[in-house]
Parts: C-alpha cells; sequence; structure tokens
C-alpha cells in the first residue's frame, strides 16, 4: 500500500521514464531491485549492485542525494543496468532511504520525460518522498520480524513446534482437496545427551543448528522442516508419497551419519539419527494422526537398531 502511493507521487510529480526502489540486502551487502517500473524492469530484477558500485551504490555508501544531468559526464555512472535492460540512461536522481542512521536502500529515477532533465526542486522532492518511504519500510521490516520470531525456533531458525500445527493443519486440508498424498518425516539424534554431558550445552546448541543446516540442504524449498521439540525435527512433505518419503529420510539419515558436526570448533562430533516416516491418507486422516504414526515409527527405531528409518 506504502509503495502504491510512493509509485503514485512520482509518476505524477517527478514524470521519470524509468525507476527503482533498490533495498541493502543485509546478509550479502549490496542492492537489490525491490521495485522496477519503466521500460526492461524484468530485466533488472535480478540484477545486485555493490556498495559503491554505479550511481545507486555510490549514494547507498554515502548516504547522500546527488543528481546527473548527464550520466555521460560522471564516472560514477555504471553501465550494467542499461546493458540489462537495453534501455538508454541519460541523467538520474538518487537519493537514500535514511532511517535511524542506517540506510535501507535507495531510491533511483532515470530520464525525465519529454527530455526535460531533472532539476535541483526534483531532487528536494524526491528526498521528502524517500523520508516518509524509509520510515514506512523500517516498519515493515520491523512487523516482518516480529512474525518471524513468532513462527521460528530461536536457535536454529526452523519453524517452531507451534507454526507446525497450524501449518500442517492447512496442508492436510490441501492434500484433501486435491487429492494428493502428504507425507512427515520425524527425526530425533540418537545420544544427543552424551554431547552435552561430555561437550557442554554451548556445543550442544550448535550441534542442533548444523543439523537444522543439514536438514534445509536436502529437502525441496516447498517442504517445511521444523523443530518440534529439544533434539527432535520434523520435515513436511506436500504432494509426496511415503516411498518418496523414505528416500528423502535415508538421505538424511545417510548426510548425518558421514558428516563431522562441530569440526570448526575442533570438536569433531558423529552423530546418527532415528527415523519415522507417514503419510497421509495411507497412515492418518488428519493433522494429529500423521504426528502419532510418524513418532510411533521413529520409536521403533530408536528403541531397537538406532540409525534406521522406519515407515508407520
Amino acid at each position: 500500500e506504502v509503495l502504491g502511493i510512493v509509485m503514485e507521487k512520482i509518476r505524477v510529480l517527478l514524470r521519470p521514464e524509468n525507476w527503482s526502489l533498490l533495498l541493502l540486502d543485509p546478509e550479502t551487502n549490496d542492492l537489490r531491485f525491490e521495485v522496477v517500473v519503466g521500460e526492461g524492469a524484468e530485466k533488472l530484477r535480478n540484477i545486485r549492485l555493490k556498495i559503491g558500485e554505479g550511481v545507486a551504490g555510490w549514494v547507498a555508501r554515502e548516504k547522500v542525494p546527488v543528481l546527473v544531468p548527464d550520466v555521460s559526464l560522471d564516472p560514477r555512472f555504471s553501465k550494467k543496468g542499461d546493458a540489462a535492460s537495453h534501455f538508454t540512461t541519460r541523467s538520474i536522481i538518487c537519493v537514500p532511504l535514511i532511517t535511524r542512521g542506517r540506510c535501507l536502500g535507495v531510491i533511483e529515477l532515470i530520464n525525465k520525460v519529454e527530455d526535460e532533465g531533472f532539476v535541483e526542486d526534483d531532487l528536494l522532492l524526491l528526498t521528502a518522498i524517500a523520508d516518509f518511504t524509509a520510515i514506512a519500510i523500517d516498519n515493515a521490516i520491523s512487523l516482518n520480524r516480529v512474525h518471524e520470531l513468532t513462527i521460528t525456533d530461536d536457535l536454529t531458525r526452523l519453524y517452531n513446534s507451534r507454526f507446525l500445527h497450524s501449518r500442517l493443519d492447512y496442508e492436510v486440508e490441501r492434500a484433501k482437496r486435491f487429492k494428493k498424498p502428504l507425507s512427515m518425516i520425524f527425526l530425533d539424534l540418537d545420544n544427543f545427551k552424551m554431547v552435552n554431558d561430555i561437550h557442554g550445552h554451548l556445543y550442544g546448541s550448535k550441534l542442533l543448528q548444523e543439523v537444522a543446516r543439514l536438514i534445509l540442504g536436502l529437502i525441496r524449498n516447498v517442504d517445511m522442516a521444523c523443530r518440534y521439540g529439544g533434539d527432535e525435527f520434523i520435515v513436511v512433505m506436500p504432494e509426496t508419497s511415503k516411498q518418496d518419503a523414505v528416500v528423502v529420510a535415508e538421505k538424511l539419515r545417510l548426510a548425518m551419519k558421514k558428516a563431522v558436526f562441530l569440526s570448526d570448533d575442533g570438536v569433531n562430533v558423529r552423530l546418527t539419527g532415528s527415523f519415522g516416516v507417514a503419510s497421509y491418507p495411507e497412515d492418518a486422516m488428519d493433522k494429529n494422526g500423521l504426528i502419532q504414526k510418524a513418532d510411533k515409527a521413529m520409536y521403533r527405531v530408536k528403541n531397537s537398531t538406532r540409525d534406521a528409518v522406519s515407515q508407520a
């Protein structure tokens, strides 16, 4: 809604041929095109700019607005965007999105319509719009982080059990509606208590984080990985038969058995897991039944050989 207002104000008041809103990715520390309007827009969405690269990167680094009447005379201009979009940039105004002393990204306008050229008043107006936009974006990011905290596990960053139960209701109903299978893998780490007893709880927590990353690396984007309990994990697999889920569980088991955990800390822990697999509608017709069947299958392994996969 906020971006819609911003887009309309920019279109009416500043009349650029193209414009974009780029946000700073805190993990990679580069700029990504969040909103792009104008010719060749779709071709810019996968482009990333390093801090300091091009006019937008320079503005993000220096945190000051800039007016470039003729890009051919400005050494800060990068042709990366034009090369991707097949658009010809003549002039630019670019302003940073600043809030609480942090730069969230930039707004960049290219070529005023009818080739009038941008002027200083345009830069002042865009700066005012950017101030409003930065506050709105910062509030949206904060709300998103609060939402993430309510659905994810603090330690592993996987989904938590509360979110699992609410999401599983939806997935079961979806499987019923479309007459598709839904499978679940229930994992319990073998002898995890021994790791805590020998190496301490700090290393135990790090090990759980490494297991979570291992799981995420071996499942699909549509699958949902959750930390269910202390050392228990669940993977929900939409539109997946039990046979296919068993294959994935076996891959997880082998990867876990081969991995050397905590090697960066010089501890070098080996670990195995007990796995149970159950599916809708083959084994259960509702959420609770699915969890119970997968849990029971897991405990059959836990109480016998360990380091194996069992089916409901």
